[in-house]
């Protein structure tokens, strides 16, 4: 691929979304009750905020956005004494949201604003750690791809402004299939014929994705509109999650799938064996050597047949810290991060899904990310994952049902039923 996108970059892409890498339908809810007594931000307070310093706190920056990303702030406030420093928190997203839980329990102001992945947003608002952000993204909603925006919503509130996103696409190889699939039944009656589809269908939160697109795009849901009971068991979730299992006995995936996390299923796409894989944008690039180098395309996820069509969105917001001490500042960085000439870059050159609309519009974006339209398609049938204060608890149960069902240890039925319950016990916890 010829871009100016490096594969470092990509890979680095990778470790973002490796956590899943965040709408309507069913996917997301802003329930969960009233919070009542946050912080709310002043929009106007980024106008002229105190001089000073912004300390902005993210995992490891392994591909040097972050680094151009304060360097370029710098560059533009620095004359009018506004500064902004870095500190990196481990890779390890778990690590990352335990460094920013301890800082927020102690009530420091180390983190004036933080990098918070999207599955976060409830969690950290519940605890009253955020400041409310609603009166800005009411003002500045427009720009906002509606996907990525729900990712901060909780409570009718808005806790963070969108930095990145990302979704998964259907890669196929050109040499075996004409045309992307249109439904996922098709991408497994299309998987038998050329070798197979591989995708994440291990333990872990990256399955939890997996499998929630397909239930999404069949109707389905998670959690009640309320956010207090789970709604996992419908027989929209148990046909979804049949076809996968189907897939599996029919030869249309590996059996080995139930292992693959994804290196191992970029490593899988690489031997050329398989027609088709499901992975996030990244491996755009990341995967295009050896067996399969030039030999593929990629679609936005196909619909449900008699539904319609769901993406899960990876990414990250910027949030800023109640015990902030320059708060104004905070969402002067805030909003830079959302800018069009930050989101420019950080999609053309480091291939970190832009938020907001117009930046797939940009010649230059369109010129060094070929995939470009097919991305903000993607980003545009997105959904988020189920907003909860226990959302963690709430994957778990799913991902480990669902790799129990693929792996042939109980019945989609069975599996479902149990990840009901384990939702149910995790909600009543709150």
């Amino acid at each position: 691929m010829k871009s100016r996108v490096g594969l470092g970059g990509l890979l680095a892409c990778a470790l973002v979304v490796a956590a899943c890498g965040g709408g309507g339908g069913g996917g997301s809810t802003s329930g969960g009750g009233t919070i009542s007594g946050a912080k709310v931000i002043n929009p106007n307070s980024m106008n002229n905020p105190p001089k000073g310093t912004v300390t902005f706190c993210t995992g490891k920056d392994t591909n040097g956005s972050a680094h151009q990303l304060i360097k370029d702030f710098n560059a533009k406030y620095g004359g009018q004494g506004y500064k902004a420093k870095l500190v990196e928190f481990p890779a390890s997203a778990d690590q990352q949201r335990t460094q920013f839980i301890q800082r927020q329990q102690a009530k420091s102001s180390d983190c004036d604003t933080f990098s918070s992945d999207v599955i976060w947003t409830a969690e950290f608002a519940s605890q009253k750690w955020l400041y409310d952000m609603t009166p800005y993204i009411n003002k500045a909603k427009s720009k906002f791809i509606a996907a990525p925006l729900e990712t901060v919503h909780y409570s009718g509130k808005y806790w963070g402004v969108p930095s990145s996103s990302d979704a998964a696409f259907i890669f196929y190889r050109t040499d075996k299939i004409k045309s992307a699939p249109s439904t996922w039944q098709q991408v497994y009656q299309v998987a038998k014929n050329t070798g197979g589809i591989v995708y994440q269908g291990a333990p872990y939160e990256g399955l939890t994705c997996d499998y929630l697109e397909l239930a999404f795009a069949a109707g389905g849901k998670v959690l009640s509109a309320d956010g207090k009971k789970s709604a996992i068991n419908s027989p929209q979730n148990v046909k979804a999650l049949q076809l996968m299992v189907d897939g599996i006995k029919s030869g249309a995936a590996p059996k080995a799938v139930t292992t693959y996390m994804e290196p191992q299923t970029d490593q899988a796409w690489q031997t050329g064996r398989y027609g088709l894989m499901r992975n996030w944008t990244y491996a755009y690039a990341a995967d295009n050597t050896g067996a399969v180098k030039g030999k593929y395309k990629v679609a936005p996820l196909p619909k449900f047949q008699g539904g319609t069509s769901a993406s899960i969105l990876g990414g990250h917001n910027t949030v800023i810290s109640v015990y902030s001490k320059n708060p104004g500042l905070a969402l002067k960085f805030a909003d830079y991060v959302a800018s069009p000439a930050w989101q420019k870059i950080s999609l053309a050159k480091y291939s970190l899904a832009a938020v907001t609309s117009a930046t797939y519009d940009d010649p230059a974006v369109k010129k060094a990310i070929p995939y470009s339209d097919e991305l903000k398609a993607a980003l545009g049938q997105a959904h988020a994952r189920p907003v909860s204060p226990v959302y963690p608890q709430i994957s778990q149960a799913i991902y480990r049902n669902v790799n129990d069902a693929l792996a042939g240890r109980t019945s989609p039925q069975a599996a479902l039923k149990k990840a009901d319950q384990q939702i149910n016990s995790a909600l009543q916890t709150f």
